[in-house]
């Protein structure tokens, strides 16, 4: 039933591997002027693990989903990733998603399955969702995953 976190567990673990076999110099490397470097990627999924930690926890709190986004590209560039060593930086997005992970396991099904009117997945969702179409927290996990999966295999496309 809940096969997709036990997909997302496994994707965390066989990226954190994967990601620790890049050297430091090597993720610090822009592919080109204005893209993000390995580093700043993996900083930026920091950044939407705790943006998107705080939804699925509030999210159990009310009947809705209205959550603000962030911008991505200053979170990116306040916190200097570049400068943070590589590491370190791979220990705390992989701790961060087996937390994640067992948020989403222990969200009650009423929770997740339960349909919300009002809600932001079109400002703030990675597949955006209309404004008047009912969604799920499920639904906004799932889209979570999604997205971390989409930015890992930009970092591993160079592998």
């Amino acid at each position: 039933m809940r096969e997709w976190i036990d997909d997302f567990k496994s994707t965390v673990a066989e990226a954190t591997g994967r990601l620790q076999q890049i050297d430091e110099a090597k993720s610090a490397e822009s592919p080109a002027p204005g893209k993000w470097s390995t580093k700043e990627i993996l900083g930026h999924l920091i950044d939407s693990a705790a943006n998107n930690h705080s939804r699925f926890v509030l999210a159990q709190m009310r009947d809705d989903l209205v959550f603000p986004g962030y911008e991505q590209n200053k979170w990116v560039d306040i916190q200097n990733y570049r400068d943070e060593p590589w590491a370190a930086m791979i220990d705390l997005w992989q701790a961060y998603n087996v937390h994640i992970a067992h948020v989403m396991e222990v969200t009650p099904d009423d929770k997740l399955k339960h349909m919300c009117i009002q809600h932001t997945m079109h400002d703030i969702a990675w597949r955006s969702v209309s404004e008047n179409t009912p969604v799920s927290l499920e639904h906004l996990m799932r889209d979570y995953v999604e997205h971390l999966k989409h930015h890992l295999d930009q970092i591993f496309s160079d592998d």
